[in-house]
């Protein structure tokens, strides 16, 4: 059995660990408490003073899509591609979540039967030359507010040129 010495020991320790734990609490309230917030009209925060940045200077060179529309790769076209697989396939009438993109350069927009469309497209394009597929596929949801479009875009002006080659290439 339990002798009293033993069971002192185990009383102070558990009382001990106890006091600590408040004391402790209390300590690091007393430490890092912050202040303010309850009821006072200021947040809690500091104000970081940033420089503006600088505007965007014209001097970057104005690509010629035209150009990289002459000098595209198809093969590289193809490989950008991969990114619109997931929706898009490039046989004709073949079903995919998005519409299906075989002939779509110079095509009429929205015209592909079964797909239902936002009406987005509708509203800033009739057809789909270069220019409109370009500005399209640089950042689709800038370029038609509501499209059903989910991709980011891509950025570079040359992928925007290999895929849209690519996909006048399709017949």
């Amino acid at each position: 059995m339990l002798d009293t010495m033993t069971l002192t020991k185990i009383i102070g320790g558990f009382c001990g660990s106890l006091l600590v734990f408040l004391l402790g609490n209390w300590v690091a309230e007393e430490l890092y408490h912050a202040g303010g917030g309850h009821g006072e009209k200021h947040a809690s925060g500091y104000a970081i003073v940033v420089d503006e940045a600088p505007e965007a200077e014209d001097d970057a060179p104005e690509v010629d899509f035209a150009q990289l529309l002459v000098e595209a790769d198809l093969g590289k076209g193809s490989k950008v591609f991969g990114k619109c697989k997931a929706c898009h396939k490039v046989e004709n009438g073949a079903k995919g979540t998005g519409p299906h993109l075989y002939q779509i350069v110079d095509r009429n927009v929205g015209i592909v039967k079964g797909y239902g469309y936002s009406g987005a497209l509708v509203a800033v394009a009739d057809v789909w030359t270069t220019e409109n597929l370009n500005e399209f596929l640089e950042n689709p949801k800038s370029y038609a507010p509501g499209t059903k479009m989910g991709f980011a875009g891509l950025k570079k002006p040359q992928d925007r040129a290999n895929v849209i080659a690519y996909l006048q290439s399709i017949e």
